[in-house]
């Protein structure tokens, strides 16, 4: 640490370029090398130890790192017993004067989501593939690029000689499956992490590639296995039916009492909250942004409607109405079935179960253990025909809603997005968990959160044609380094 603190003075237009040069001539070939690695998080890959996939990721990530020309850094893999590993860094403030200031945390991860089925054609989950300025893969902006993004931000804060307040780092290995073990790990370090005044997490999404996003909350989410049992086995289906009720009929008949069909409300009361008058404020100001892409995003089909093709609707096409149902109304998605025949091989049998895989994402301000008992307790009561009915809770996490945001913040924002992008910071709530967010802010109470990331239009992440808008990710990369310069000694 030095005594003589560098200038307050960042050259943006030069911050960029030297990061964009660092994207181009390195980490683009490092997120190659990560995609074409099939690291898996353990709820998808329960071998992951012996198959050594989130191993290689963790060490190739961090002897990049130690190999940066960062002043001030230590790294350190940390392993608990019969865990995911997680990689942990610190860069020591640049001067005497700026050990005075709050910490800032920056998060990521680099367990990815399983492969998913309608690659196109020249792509696939483990092949990168450079394609317009968009890096295709599973797993490079959800959120493989973060411990890169971190690194080249401090890097170039440094190569401007502007001061920064002591930076540590937490990139996890099982954010996809829940971040079941990583309240261990934050216990384990909150010693060394310190008083944290910022976090960045860098796991999130963007509203456009236009501007800096910022996330103002992420719904919860509660997961689980519902079965529906009638039979030991198979029956011929024109000698049962009539008789025997299908499983599937009593599963739609379980499903009626979580959802109504016809509109997607969820209907019990336990699973909604009370919408806060900033978020929807804050949604009028977005939808104003965006309009009717908010809808228009996703790849509808085309359906024959008997007037010409035309594409399938989304719940509602009010664009506020739609952020807000995609952030703080709950929902269910079946997300994997069991008991069915392939097509090809499905005969007339009356099938013995049905299973479906259920997702339940929940507003920010509702409690998630308590949805998920709720949840089972609903499924499971007063079986239609006394079948066997059993709901298997697979996890839970609850959301999160942004704490207020300082004046340092938010000019801090807008100045890193009028800078790097030309337009004004937006505000965004998401429909994806993060658990580690409610985790810090219980820890980290009176910290400032910069939530953001580069899944913005179309990038689709956890499904196919997965891809990292490179153009965008340099300048969130440059934003986060403005970001950092301006923590005040007073930001906690």
């Amino acid at each position: 640490m030095n005594d003589r603190c560098p200038p307050d003075v960042l050259q943006a237009e030069h911050l960029l370029a030297q990061i964009s040069r660092q994207w181009d001539g390195d980490i683009l070939q490092q997120l190659r090398h990560y995609i074409a690695i099939p690291a898996k998080s353990p709820a998808f890959d329960a071998d992951w130890a012996q198959h050594g996939y989130l191993e290689r990721v963790v060490q190739n990530a961090a002897d990049w790192v130690l190999a940066q020309p960062v002043a001030g850094l230590r790294l350190e893999i940390i392993r608990l017993p019969g865990q995911t590993p997680v990689l942990y860094f610190e860069i020591a403030a640049t001067c005497a004067s700026d050990a005075t200031r709050p910490s800032v945390l920056m998060y990521g991860h680099l367990d990815k989501q399983p492969e998913m089925t309608g690659w196109r054609n020249d792509l696939g989950p483990w092949t990168p593939k450079l394609d317009d300025g968009r890096l295709y893969g599973r797993g490079g902006a959800d959120d493989g690029y973060a411990v890169y993004a971190a690194i080249a931000a401090v890097a170039a804060l440094q190569r401007q000689q502007r001061a920064h307040p002591r930076v540590v780092g937490l990139i996890e290995t099982c954010e996809e499956s829940g971040s079941f073990n990583l309240l261990q790990y934050v216990d384990l370090l909150r010693p060394r992490l310190g008083d944290v005044g910022l976090v960045i997490c860098l796991d999130s999404g963007a509203g456009n590639y236009d501007q800096l996003w910022a996330t103002t909350s992420l719904r919860g989410v509660a997961s689980g296995v519902l079965k529906v049992e009638i039979l030991t086995e198979g029956v011929h289906s024109g000698d049962a039916s009539g008789l025997v009720p299908s499983s599937f009929r009593i599963m739609r008949q379980v499903l009626d009492r979580l959802e109504d069909s016809a509109s997607g409300r969820l209907l019990p009361d336990v699973f909604h909250c009370a919408i806060p008058a900033e978020r929807r404020a804050q949604a009028q100001v977005t939808a104003g942004i965006l309009g009717a892409e908010i809808h228009r995003r996703f790849p509808w089909v085309h359906a024959d409607c008997g007037a010409g093709n035309t594409f399938a609707l989304p719940t509602t096409t009010d664009p506020v109405q739609g952020l807000l149902n995609q952030t703080w109304v709950p929902a269910l998605s079946v997300t994997g079935a069991d008991g069915f025949a392939q097509l090809a091989d499905a005969g007339n049998v009356l099938r013995p179960y049905t299973a479906f895989k259920l997702s339940l994402r929940l507003p920010p301000l509702v409690d998630a253990a308590l949805a998920a008992q709720q949840l089972k307790t609903l499924l499971e009561d007063n079986a239609p025909y006394q079948a066997r009915v059993t709901f298997a809770p697979g996890g839970h996490a609850s959301g999160w809603n942004a704490p207020e945001t300082s004046p340092w913040l938010e000019a801090a924002l807008q100045s890193a997005s009028s800078l790097h992008f030309g337009a004004p910071c937006g505000y965004i709530g998401q429909g994806g968990t993060i658990p580690l967010m409610n985790m810090l802010a219980a820890g980290f109470p009176r910290a400032q959160m910069m939530v953001c990331g580069v899944l913005g239009p179309k990038s689709n992440a956890h499904g196919p044609n997965e891809f990292l808008h490179v153009a965008f990710a340099k300048k969130l990369t440059a934003a986060v380094a403005e970001v950092i310069a301006r923590v005040p000694h007073t930001a906690a």
